[in-house]
């Protein structure tokens, strides 16, 4: 027993065993199998390592968005001139990622508690009629806002030349990568002077209102009246492979509120906006001002992603190429035992078969009884 076991083990470890091959010289499998070997080739290189980078490993960016507006606006609304600054247009205060800038408003100044003829009825009413108006009298701020139309052309048009001016960091954790969208060459000086533009000043981080509401399809003039919302996305795709400087970020502008093939007669609840109070007590009384705002509300999202060499997805996708090979393999074989006219001559070449045969059993008896049942002849 020790001899066979030592024999099993000595086959396992200095022993080959590889399949059979046949070679078939067949014009048309031959070009079948190249054709399809070409095409795993083809997936391998154009698609796993080129377009889809299946060399590298990637990592997600962790980003921070500043922003600042600079600007000042001037109506003059039923002879009272106004000057607007900063602090009076930008909802929330400055520095978020998401705020509105105002381009148009419906002002009330004066409102006090009391009684009134109502404009339309979801206030509680007192019971009484006025006459005047031929309306029911409601308790609410008085006098009440009438917003049943809207100022065009809009009030703060000059907002059109507002700046806005993105700073945005990002890290990838995973390669210990830190960059900002002040790339090389975008200093003090610069930022003086650019203006982002897709061609001339692709990397200027400040931006005029007017031309971030045209690179997004829309007129300046169409959504400002109303408001609508407007998403800018910052998109860092970074091949770190390649020197550092290279990682930049593209900006692209999209507006999200409606389609800007939607006709203006058909959209339902167009536009954005708003109203917020500024409340004040004159003679003992309490007073507030409401506005009414209309809107542009700016989204601003990062996205990023990082790529970098590594062996194992690199290994991986090897792999994974050489394991597809093996459909030539088994459509070529399918086509010359199946479906060409001499498969039965193919199929007898390309497998062995062979028949074990049971042995008789053979009794072994000593001399003494072989002699008994076989006695010497005389």
């Amino acid at each position: 027993m020790i001899d066979s076991f030592t024999t099993t083990l000595s086959n396992f470890f200095f022993e080959y065993e590889t399949p059979r091959q046949v070679l078939v010289r067949n014009k048309r499998v031959g070009v079948v199998c190249r054709l399809i070997q070409l095409g795993v080739l083809a997936y391998i290189v154009g698609w796993v390592f080129i377009y889809e980078k299946g060399y590298q490993t990637t990592d997600s960016a962790i980003s921070s968005v500043l922003t600042k507006m600079k600007g000042v606006g001037y109506t003059k609304v039923n002879g009272s001139e106004r000057v607007w600054d900063v602090a009076d247009y930008v909802f929330p205060e400055q520095g978020d990622s998401s705020f509105v800038v105002m381009t148009n408003y419906i002002m009330t100044i004066g409102q006090k508690q009391g009684a009134c003829p109502e404009v339309y009825s979801h206030r509680k009413k007192t019971g009484r009629c006025i006459n005047e108006t031929k309306t029911c009298e409601v308790l609410a701020w008085c006098p009440i806002e009438n917003d049943t139309e809207i100022p065009n052309p809009p009030l703060l048009m000059s907002s059109e030349n507002y700046t806005l001016f993105i700073k945005n960091s990002i890290t990838f954790p995973e390669f210990n990568v830190y960059r900002s969208n002040l790339v090389e060459g975008v200093d003090n000086k610069y930022l003086k002077t650019c203006i982002y533009d897709k061609v001339k000043d692709p990397y200027c981080p400040i931006f005029r209102l007017g031309d971030i509401v045209n690179f997004s399809g829309f007129q300046f003039s169409q959504i400002a009246r109303e408001g609508g919302t407007i998403g800018i996305i910052i998109n860092w795709m970074c091949n770190l492979d390649r020197p550092i400087k290279y990682c930049r970020p593209q900006y692209q502008f999209y507006g999200l509120y409606r389609s800007v093939e939607e006709e203006e007669t058909t959209k339902a609840s167009p536009g954005y906006n708003f109203r917020y109070a500024k409340f004040y007590v004159e003679d003992g009384v309490e007073k507030r001002t409401l506005i009414k705002v209309y809107g542009i509300r700016i989204d601003i999202i990062v996205r990023g992603e990082a790529r970098k060499f590594d062996i194992i997805p690199t290994m991986t996708a090897i792999g994974s190429g050489v394991g597809i090979f093996g459909v030539a393999t088994v459509v070529c074989d399918l086509v010359l035992l199946y479906v060409l006219p001499k498969r039965a001559l193919y199929k007898n070449m390309k497998f062995k078969y062979t028949t074990v045969q049971e042995e008789e059993p053979v009794l072994h008896t000593n001399s003494k009884e072989r002699k008994e049942t076989n006695p010497p002849k005389d």
